[in-house]
């Protein structure tokens, strides 16, 4: 008897769910989901089977033949949530679980019509990754057993109600309507993914749709136009896409990441429609997810890694082969800054700059860094500069087929590799990646003739001329690079030369506001609180409310922005910045 991932109450004697056939009434007025969830085991049991659950309201459990089943629901743990015990009869291989659940579930934002682009309805969408799939449905949320479901939605007739699913049909009853998906792929449960609101969609090509509000549609095509382009240099790289369609969700503001890679529909960040498709690299990010996440997975948050130091490497590969080299070495150099201030971020718990964690007691969300995204991508760069890239191309195409709807542990994936790259992660010194904190001093650094001209400038304030041809990437560099103490002149002069308080491009915006901040320079305050109203991005909250908090009257300022903005935010960014406001 054991618990193989620390964050699940799956015992690895019980059976395991094969397929979850769920109903969900959609109530607004409430924000509940009403609902039912029938499991159907991979073969018939008996005895207890444990389920992962967190504040759902549990009315009953019945099997196939509608006999109750004697059931418990243990007091929540801080991390885990609940434990719902039920007490299988001889030969019971279906469960039906009646529930409700709460109004504050953590996977779940409900949104007022105000909140929304068009003014006029709500919208509800969920973000089940790591562990808040249990908010939503009892069941084992954990990645190491996958599902395939069949869903039913009953929603207000007049919005859409869209999953990481194929569509089967859409049936109008009264003033609901009762719209139905199918996964017959088996994903792990934090894939689970939906969304209900005022949408529409316009074709992007043979496999791919955007949905989007109205009001911001047409944006979001024009934006995200490439994609089918994009999915065919991935499959180039890694083989064969194998969830038949590739469709996005541009999500409303306060959406907590920049893209989740849900298959079939991966939700986006409206952030990214900047106007010029220079953020499209999240795109490629998610796209490669479909490969490297959710077709081979981590069999928990403790190697998370691995699906998100492969995913980095594949986008970057996915960017060179669309963009170039040298746009490939500019993000893996933004990558670099992104890991050191990670490691810093961490330094009083360094165990959690390895890539192999061990976070018994650790809510995945606290352990969330780019360390796992940009040290395991290093490790990879590491391995493919050790074999050549031919090599390690094979190797991974054969690593991805070898592994298909599959999850895996960092020690598993080790054997593998001495298996069929013997040698190479002793050359490169695997061990420093792996179970060691910081950042190894052999590690790959990006070089290219513009990340040379990056370092030469320092405070010096170019010119119009030398930025003309400057990607969101060089700029982002060139603004972090600003040494500790320049001067508010220097800020000045660029704010004058090149409106970066007004950028259009939230990535080069955040970067110039936290710098503004840090250097006490005045007039960036307004647009930084402004902001902070306007988007729910984690990616951008933590570094602008962590900047803010960095001073006293700073840090008076970004908790009554925080108590004003609070419920714009979903429950997982609210929890990430409440940590930072608390630490400060």
């Amino acid at each position: 008897m054991a618990r193989l991932d620390p964050h699940s109450y799956n015992d690895d004697t019980q059976p395991e769910t094969e397929t979850l056939t769920w109903k969900a009434r959609v109530d607004f007025r409430t924000r509940r989901l009403h609902a039912e969830a029938t499991l159907t085991l991979r073969e018939a049991s008996a005895g207890p089977l444990d389920l992962d659950t967190r504040e759902l309201e549990i009315r009953s459990v019945v099997d196939a033949h509608g006999k109750p089943l004697p059931f418990l629901v243990s007091p929540p743990e801080p991390i885990l949530g609940s434990r719902l015990r039920v007490e299988l009869s001889p030969g019971t291989r279906q469960l039906t679980i009646r529930y409700r659940t709460s109004p504050q579930a953590s996977a779940l934002q409900w949104l007022t019509s105000a909140q929304t682009a068009g003014g006029q309805y709500p919208y509800l969408f969920s973000q089940c990754q790591a562990i808040h799939a249990r908010s939503v449905v009892p069941l084992q949320d954990t990645p190491r057993i996958r599902i395939r479901y069949k869903a039913e939605l009953t929603v207000p007739k007049e919005l859409k109600a869209v999953m990481a699913a194929g569509f089967t049909g859409r049936e109008e009853q009264g003033v609901e309507a009762v719209e139905r998906y199918e996964m017959p792929q088996p994903i792990p449960p934090y894939l689970l993914a939906f969304a209900v609101g005022r949408l529409a969609a316009k074709e992007l090509g043979p496999r791919s749709r955007v949905w989007a509000e109205p009001e911001v549609l047409e944006e979001a095509a024009e934006e995200f136009e490439d994609v089918d382009a994009m999915l065919r240099a991935a499959e180039d790289l890694f083989g064969g896409y194998d969830w038949e369609r590739f469709d996005l969700l541009t999500m409303p503001p306060s959406f907590p990441y920049g893209g989740m890679e849900n298959p079939r529909l991966t939700f986006l960040t409206p952030t990214l429609l900047a106007g010029d498709k220079s953020l499209v690299s999240v795109v490629a990010h998610e796209l490669a997810h479909s490969w490297t996440g959710n077709l081979v997975t981590n069999a928990s948050a403790e190697h998370f890694w691995l699906n998100e130091g492969f995913t980095v490497f594949a986008e970057r590969r996915i960017i060179e082969a669309l963009y170039g080299e040298d746009v490939a070495k500019l993000h893996a150099a933004l990558g670099r800054r992104a890991l050191e201030d990670a490691v810093h971020h961490f330094k009083e718990h360094p165990q959690l700059t390895a890539l192999r964690t061990h976070l018994a007691g650790v809510a995945p969300d606290e352990a969330f860094s780019q360390v796992p995204y940009e040290k395991g991508y290093l490790l990879l760069r590491a391995v493919e500069n050790a074999v050549g890239r031919p090599a390690f191309d094979a190797f991974l195409k054969r690593y991805l087929e070898a592994h298909r709807f599959q999850a895996l542990t960092t020690e598993q994936f080790t054997a593998f590799v001495d298996k069929h790259l013997p040698g190479a992660l002793a050359k490169v010194d695997a061990e420093a990646y792996l179970n060691k904190p910081g950042i190894p001093g052999s590690a790959p650094v990006p070089r290219s003739e513009r990340l040379e001209r990056m370092t030469k400038y320092k405070t010096k304030v170019p010119t119009v001329e030398e930025v003309k041809d400057w990607t969101p990437a060089e700029w982002q560099l060139y603004i972090q690079s600003l040494p500790q103490g320049t001067s508010r002149d220097v800020f000045r002069q660029l704010d004058e030369r090149f409106h970066l308080t007004k950028s259009h491009n939230a990535e080069v915006l955040v970067s110039w506001l936290a710098a503004s901040l840090r250097a006490g320079w005045g007039p960036a305050l307004g647009r930084t609180e402004s902001f902070l109203g306007e988007v729910g991005r984690m990616k951008y909250l933590k570094p602008l409310y962590g900047a803010l908090a960095s001073t006293t009257e700073g840090k008076a300022l970004a908790r009554s922005l925080f108590n004003r903005y609070a419920e714009r935010y979903h429950p997982i960014a609210r929890a990430a910045v409440e940590s930072i406001l608390n630490r400060a």
